[in-house]
C-alpha cells in the first residue's frame, strides 16, 4: 500500500470571452489573460481589460499579460524566494514595469500613442502558503483558506471620481497600484476584470460574494479535463445569468489545489 502523501497541484480554469454590447457593435473582446505554473507548485495568473476608449486596448491588453507573464517566470524563483515579503512585492512591481514598457514599446512600435493601448493588469502569484497581488485599474483577486473563507485581496480601483480608471500606461500607474502579499494557507485564488465584479462581489462591505465562488472553486478542484473544463467556463460566462446583469467583456481565472 502506497501510504506516501500526495501533493496537492494547481488546476487552472481560465477564459475570456466577448461582451454582448461588443458582439452588438462588432467590436473585438477587449480582455486578455495568461497564466503558467512554475516549478515548485508556484502559480502565476494575470489578467487585464483594453479600456473602452482605447483604439487598440485589445492589444495592450494581451502584450500586459503575457509580458508580465514572462517577465516572473525567467526569473526561475522557488518557494524560497516567496518567503520575504519585500522580495516578492518587488517580483510584482518589476513584472508591472516591464509590462507597461512592453505596451509603450509596442504603442510606438503601431505608431500609436500609449493610451490607445491601455488596459488595466492584475497580476498574482500564489502557493499552498502564500498568495501575492499586483493591480492596476478595475477587477478583483480573490483568495479562499483552508477553513473555507474568502477573502478579497483587492478591490476595484475606479480612480477619484466615477468611470476613472487608472491604466497601466497612466502616468499615476505606478503610484496607483495595489499590492497585497496574504500569508495563509490557501487552497482558490480567483481573479477577474470589471465585467464580472458587480456579480462576485459584495462592494458595500467589499466582500467576495460566495455563491458565485464556491461553485466555482469546487468545479475547478474536480476539473479532470482541461479542455471541457474551459468550454463549460465558456458557457457560464454568456449564459443568461450572467449576460442579462453584465454586458461587458468577461474574463475569469479560476485557480484550486487538488489532490
Amino acid at each position: 500500500m502506497n501510504t506516501s502523501r500526495q501533493i496537492p497541484h494547481w488546476r487552472v480554469v481560465a477564459a475570456s470571452v466577448c461582451g454582448t454590447s461588443h458582439l452588438k457593435n462588432k467590436q473585438l473582446c477587449q480582455d486578455a489573460h495568461h497564466w503558467q505554473i512554475l516549478p515548485d507548485n508556484i502559480l502565476v495568473v494575470a489578467a487585464a481589460d483594453g479600456a473602452g476608449s482605447a483604439s487598440m486596448g485589445k492589444l495592450g491588453a494581451m502584450v500586459a499579460v503575457e509580458t508580465a507573464i514572462e517577465n516572473i517566470s525567467i526569473k526561475e524563483i522557488s518557494g524560497r524566494t516567496l518567503i520575504d515579503d519585500d522580495a516578492v512585492r518587488s517580483l510584482l512591481l518589476e513584472a508591472i514595469i516591464a509590462a507597461k514598457k512592453a505596451v509603450e514599446e509596442e504603442a510606438v512600435a503601431c505608431e500609436k500613442q500609449p493610451l490607445d493601448l491601455a488596459s488595466t493588469l492584475i497580476i498574482a502569484v500564489a502557493t499552498p502558503e502564500v498568495v501575492a497581488v499586483a493591480q492596476i485599474g478595475d477587477g478583483v483577486a480573490v483568495a479562499r483558506d483552508a477553513q473555507g473563507n474568502l477573502i478579497a485581496l483587492t478591490m476595484p480601483d475606479s480612480g477619484e471620481y466615477i468611470n476613472e480608471t487608472v491604466f497601466l500606461t497612466s502616468p499615476t500607474a505606478l503610484d496607483a497600484a495595489q499590492l497585497r502579499v496574504w500569508r495563509q494557507a490557501i487552497v482558490n485564488v480567483g481573479v477577474l476584470t470589471d465585467g464580472l465584479q458587480m456579480l462576485a462581489m459584495n462592494m458595500a462591505v467589499g466582500a467576495p460574494h460566495k455563491p458565485f465562488f464556491v461553485p466555482l472553486f469546487d468545479f475547478t478542484a474536480n476539473a479532470d479535463d482541461k479542455t471541457v473544463a474551459k468550454e463549460q467556463l465558456v458557457k457560464f460566462l454568456r449564459s443568461d445569468r450572467i449576460t442579462q446583469r453584465t454586458d461587458d467583456d468577461l474574463t475569469l481565472i479560476i485557480a484550486a489545489l487538488s489532490n
